[in-house]
């Protein structure tokens, strides 16, 4: 029923195949419209959308307001709450 088709993707203007199998997996999941970028450029997109390519999250160093371990955490304390190291935090929680 289906029969492998090259395609050009829109973003890199490359010749890719969208093969049989592929058109199955579309039309059993309701796709109507056929790819319009190639497996490479889908990808790229895709972890782009979802921050791979996100510079690193800056961590900051600090000491434990219960046991004064040094460790570090994703935000700029601003001195007016403590500010726990893994374990200390999961103990507080829990009692919380």
């Amino acid at each position: 029923m289906y029969t492998d088709k090259t395609l050009v993707c829109k973003d890199c203007n490359q010749e890719f195949v969208f093969s049989a199998s592929e058109q199955e997996f579309y039309a059993e999941k309701g796709f109507t419209n056929e790819p319009g970028r190639c497996p490479e450029c889908r990808a790229a997109r895709k972890a782009q959308r979802n921050g791979y390519n996100r510079a690193p999250r800056q961590m900051f160093t600090v000491t434990c307001s219960d046991c004064g371990a040094e460790t570090t955490v994703p935000f700029q304390p601003s001195g007016d709450r403590p500010v726990y190291c893994r374990e200390c935090y999961q103990a507080h929680r829990n009692n919380w």
